[in-house]
């Protein structure tokens, strides 16, 4: 019946209450919405990049670099195990993709190849339960020589893995940086689209997205002079490093780093108290503090090297024992470059580079241009939907309209509830809603009409127009919301901010076109008692 208990009135009554409050902060400038008391809501509308402008990035991951840091993990890797093994070696190096290694006496190739099978193993299971192809399978050749090899299913799988590592480590940086809702995601096999709305300095966002961040620290081998480094090939456990502060000047350092930046707890800028220049300090976690506090325990008055991305940072000696996990990174800093040298060490490190494939900025000006369209194309749809509904509907069109008014409120507060992006295309999907909202109006409205023409009373044909009818509807519906869903599974970026919007319009108009309606209707029979169906 058309009849609803209070309590039912009062729950739709809270729930429009409850929808307008979360619409209202976008209504106000963000500085009048800050004021308000701490009760009310205040998060609004995120706007995408094509509404306020931003930078856009395609990047690429370094496939070769994947690769090459895995090769260069197994080579490692064959030299511990076959020293393990007591098994003479010779010229093992990385060529043509492969890591080969001669083994001096070829009767022991065979014990050889048994000692590297731990390489060979399965790393995992497949879905299915079965074990999943080995990543490393070893061939032998003449005169003793053993090559190993990284599958291509191992290599896509560590470069998918890759991207997903680094959306997050994107993602940190670009938090730090003090923007709203980047969109960061997948594209493809081995790239990422990086969109970040309000971003007025793109020259800053590249530097801080393309450089791998690798910290770590090394012993350095004073033996060897600046004159004969030129001279000196490093060995196998050595490696040869140029200084960021002085050019041209080389360092000797081990290759086995002492602690790494994984182990960092936190990372700030700051000044050198005695220069007064800017610096980064930082501070180990629990595991990095006992590893940095005995390596500097055991080699006070040694030189160690901070080396950041394959070149040295810093280079100073170590004057006493450090035992409490804190350090500070100086010289050669402006205040910027501290701050984003910390930026990047609190977010961690890139697993592979990333290479910049394209790029585009989309200015504030055309940003507004934009809104203004779309605020033009919603308003002159609400206009010919409302005209619509009133022409051919009379007063039950106008209540229509209201119910309109209040489902396009109710996206508002749900997007800004959820911090949700609007972008142009969804404002699309709002205007689509719109005519969904009244598609149910009109089923509804359609179904009183017949049952007036069948002779039911008033009454009976106003409550049996909305029974009838919500079959239908839920139907209707449950379809689009179901190709809401394909759409943002399957789609990316514009594609998916569209089917987020007609997914909560659907539901918003739902409510709003039957419950909504519904009490306005009944409230209206209960005042003027209708002696006919106005239609």
């Amino acid at each position: 019946m058309l009849h609803f208990a209070p309590w039912k009135a009062l729950l739709i009554l809270g729930t429009v209450l409850i929808g307008v409050l979360f619409a209202l902060p976008n209504f106000f400038p963000a500085n009048v919405v800050a004021s308000w008391p701490g009760f009310l809501p205040k998060q609004q509308i995120v706007l995408g990049l094509d509404l306020q402008g931003g930078s856009h990035l395609l990047l690429e991951v370094d496939r070769e670099g994947v690769t090459q840091a895995r090769l260069d993990t197994i080579s490692s890797d064959v030299r511990r195990y076959l020293r393990d093994a007591r098994i003479a070696y010779t010229g093992i190096g990385i060529q043509a993709g492969t890591v080969q290694v001669r083994i001096t006496d070829p009767t022991q190739v065979q014990a050889a190849i048994n000692a590297l099978a731990p390489l060979t193993q399965s790393t995992g299971i497949t879905v299915f339960g079965v074990a999943a192809p080995s990543e490393v399978t070893i061939s032998t050749e003449a005169d003793g020589l053993l090559r190993l090899r990284v599958s291509d299913a191992a290599t896509e799988q560590r470069v998918r893995g890759a991207v997903s590592q680094s959306i997050e480590v994107i993602r940190r940086r670009i938090d730090e940086l003090g923007t709203v809702e980047p969109n960061i995601q997948a594209q493809g096999a081995d790239r990422i689209v990086v969109q970040v709305p309000g971003l007025d300095d793109p020259e800053r966002l590249k530097e801080l997205l393309q450089q791998t961040a690798q910290l770590t620290f090394h012993m350095v081998d004073q033996r060897v002079s600046q004159q004969a480094l030129a001279q000196t090939r490093p060995s196998p456990d050595q490696l040869l490093l140029p200084s960021v502060e002085e050019v041209g000047i080389y360092y000797l350092v081990e290759r086995i780093p002492l602690v790494s930046g994984e182990q960092l707890d936190n990372a700030q800028a700051t000044f050198d108290p005695q220069t007064n220049e800017p610096a980064v300090s930082f501070r180990f976690n629990t595991s990095g503090a006992r590893a940095f506090g005995q390596a500097t325990a055991q080699n006070v008055g040694r030189q160690f090297a901070i080396v950041l991305d394959d070149a040295i940072i810093s280079a100073p000696f170590i004057r006493e024992a450090i035992p409490g996990g804190t350090g500070q990174i100086s010289g050669g800093f402006n205040v910027e470059g501290a701050n984003n040298l910390a930026i990047l060490l609190r977010a961690g490190a890139l697993p592979a580079d990333l290479t910049i494939i394209e790029q585009r900025t989309v200015g504030a000006s055309l940003g507004q241009d934009s809104i203004r369209a779309g605020i033009i194309a919603s308003i002159v749809a609400a206009i010919g939907i409302a005209l619509f509904m009133l022409i051919f509907y009379g007063i039950l069109g106008f209540f229509a309209d209201i119910a309109l008014i209040v489902g396009n409120i109710f996206i508002l507060g749900i997007l800004s509830f959820l911090g949700a992006t609007l972008t142009l295309p969804g404002i699309a999907g709002i205007v689509l809603t719109m005519g969904m909202a009244v598609d149910a109006n009109v089923l509804i409205y359609e179904r009183m009409r017949e049952e007036a023409h069948e002779g039911r009373s008033t009454i009976s044909a106003l409550d049996n127009g909305f029974r009838k009818a919500f079959g239908t509807i839920i139907d209707s519906h449950l379809t689009a919301l179901i190709a809401a869903l394909a759409l943002f599974l399957l789609g990316s970026g514009p594609i998916r901010g569209f089917a987020v919007t007609l997914a909560i319009g659907i539901i918003s108009t739902l409510f709003t076109a039957y419950l909504v309606t519904r009490l306005i209707v009944s409230v209206w029979v209960q005042r003027f008692r209708p002696k006919a169906v106005p239609l």
